[in-house]
């Protein structure tokens, strides 16, 4: 791969790396977001997120709000496995979403975008959705951190935007530096919601929890596994784990 463009917007400094086949915004040397002209997968991050929102309750979900954008690599494998959902996402940073129109094609995906800070742009909404992803990540100058606080107050905003059966899904970050942070967004979890399982990938550094009344397991995922054309990504695919934590006592 080699470096064709950077451009610093004003939440951080992006670097776009291409090849024939694939595309990557690096940002502090960390890959932010990736496309692939024959791939959905990763075996990273992305991946957990993908996975958890095929575990909807009954019919596979019909509206995915996304606070945290950034590339699409999320949306992209969604878009494949749901093409007729309704995808909406908000993120903070304009620039960033023009360069993935650029280069990673975003627009085919044909989602709705708003550009806005995402926890101010939840208290505004009004919608409902079966599955809400909360991936808010702004980029440091050593790693990536979690602007505002998760508290109880996030959480009850967040959950006032699912549907009845609907799925909440976090993004977290594992190691040294975020276990606090994923030990409080945890308990919320478990004091929110029913069922709380989280799900990885045994290279990644991140783990998605998801909450809901009621959650699917490993099985459902299989039914999904068909979908994806390549071997590389089925095998990815296959080494999903889903956890589910113990209620609080």
């Amino acid at each position: 791969m080699h470096l064709i463009e950077t451009t610093t917007t004003r939440f951080q400094s992006i670097e776009v790396w291409q090849s024939p086949q694939q595309v990557e915004f690096r940002v502090e040397q960390a890959v932010h977001a990736w496309w692939h002209a024959q791939h959905f997968l990763t075996g990273l991050a992305w991946d957990n997120i993908v996975a958890s929102a095929m575990l909807h309750p009954g019919e596979p979900p019909r509206s995915i709000l996304m606070l945290g954008l950034a590339g699409g690599t999320t949306f992209r494998a969604l878009r494949h496995l749901l093409p007729d959902a309704e995808l909406t996402a908000v993120d903070i940073d304009g620039e960033l979403i023009d360069l993935a129109r650029k280069h990673m094609r975003l627009d085919e995906l044909q989602c709705e975008i708003h550009i806005d800070d995402a926890y101010a742009w939840i208290k505004r909404c009004r919608r409902r959705f079966d599955v809400v992803i909360d991936d808010v990540y702004l980029a440091g100058k050593t790693d990536v951190y979690r602007p505002g606080h998760f508290d109880e107050t996030l959480m009850m905003q967040l959950k006032r935007l699912l549907q009845p059966d609907g799925m909440l899904l976090t993004n977290l970050v594992r190691g040294a530096g975020h276990r606090a942070l994923q030990t409080q967004v945890r308990k919320l979890y478990r004091r929110h919601f029913p069922c709380v399982k989280e799900v990885r990938t045994p290279e990644g550094l991140n783990e998605t929890l998801c909450g809901g009344n009621a959650i699917s397991g490993t099985a459902s995922l299989q039914a999904w596994h068909s979908c994806f054309p390549s071997a590389r990504d089925r095998a990815f695919w296959e080494r999903i784990s889903i956890r589910r934590l113990p209620n609080l006592s």
